[in-house]
């Protein structure tokens, strides 16, 4: 039994998906930031393109 439990933690596979796993959803998050921030820009520059041909009549 005692062999058995110093086997569990000695296992770091476990401990190496959680990393891997933060990882991740720390990259989701970056892309999800940049993603409405570009999008925010692209809203503006489309609506300065609207609004300058709407007053080209």
């Amino acid at each position: 039994m005692k062999t058995l439990v110093s086997k569990f933690f000695k296992d770091e596979s476990g401990a190496t998906a959680i990393e891997y796993g933060l990882i991740a959803a720390l990259i989701a998050v970056a892309i999800i930031v940049v993603v409405g921030l570009v999008g925010e820009n692209l809203e503006d520059t489309f609506q300065s393109v609207a609004d300058g041909l709407s007053g080209a009549e």
